[in-house]
């Protein structure tokens, strides 16, 4: 897997979570709160010469509040996810477009990070990219465990699927589906971390159309666009897949437009064949 891969990855993981929380799950600010959290990384760490490890704790923690804010809008307010989601894209995105500016009123790319910042993003272990080995595998053994083996994860599927049902069971919906939405967010603050790391840059466009990739990979991973189903495994594999493909589509020179043609023709084929797999499944269940 690429460098770029492990990038998405973690974006790919976080709207795992979120589209198998139901009730229309989804998260469209998730590049945006990735762009946020390393400009934040960016100005503490590299334009005001804070310790580089705390601004990435900050700025981790401000990807973290930014999903907690998108899941109480979705699940207390009772905001649809497409409409909170949409707007907070544009919010996260104005923010960290205006933290990027100079004094002069110009959006300025920060690149003076620290030589023991960049290691993080640039270096390998044995050929192998070390953000992979240190970041990305402990985190899908994580939320692998957790979805397959903890109460919470049980709980997430349950109020995917049917969530009328899980509450007349007892399960707080409201609680468990803000939680998916804040790891969504705390991944992207990790991605930001891991991007920033790698290109030596923080800039207010770095997730930029992130989003469609991410979601396409989720679904393509076998996660139920209307919720409930979805594994940590079958995300992975579809990560393997779309960074093959967009390896192959770079390589081939395909124009980046026609790239994104292709990634929203494999999002509506994913989604037609997830849909029809578990209606059939449902069916005969019944």
């Amino acid at each position: 897997m690429t460098k770029y891969g492990v990038e998405i990855g973690l974006l790919a993981l976080a709207e795992t979570l979120i589209i198998i929380s139901g009730k229309g799950g989804i998260d469209l600010s998730i590049g945006s709160i990735l762009s946020l959290s390393a400009m934040t990384i960016g100005v503490l760490g590299g334009r005001m010469g804070i310790n580089i490890w705390i601004s990435v704790l900050v700025g981790i923690g401000v990807a973290t509040l930014a999903g907690l804010l998108n899941g109480i809008a979705v699940s207390l307010i009772k905001i649809p996810p497409l409409l909170v989601t949409l707007s907070t894209m544009y919010i996260y995105d104005s923010i960290a477009l205006l933290i990027s500016m100079d004094q002069y009123g110009n959006a300025m790319p920060i690149s003076n990070f620290p030589e023991n910042y960049l290691f993080l993003g640039q270096k390998d272990l044995f050929n192998i990219p070390l953000q992979l080995i240190i970041v990305f595998i402990p985190i899908i053994i994580i939320l692998h465990l957790i979805l397959s083996k903890t109460v919470y994860g049980k709980r997430l599927y349950a109020i995917g699927s049917n969530d009328k049902v899980a509450k007349f069971s007892g399960i707080p919906n409201n609680r468990v589906r803000i939680i998916a939405y804040t790891l969504g967010g705390f991944l992207a603050g990790i991605a930001a971390m891991v991007m920033t790391s790698r290109i030596a840059s923080a800039r207010p466009d770095l997730g930029a159309n992130l989003n469609l990739r991410a979601i396409t990979i989720a679904v393509l991973g076998g996660t139920n666009i209307i919720g409930g189903e979805g594994t940590i495994i079958g995300t992975v594999i579809a990560i393997f897949l779309i960074t093959v493909l967009n390896n192959g589509m770079q390589l081939s020179g395909v124009n980046p437009i026609w790239q994104d043609g292709v990634l929203g023709i494999i999002l509506v084929a994913s989604a037609i064949v997830n849909f029809i797999i578990y209606k059939k499944m449902n069916s005969s269940k019944s």
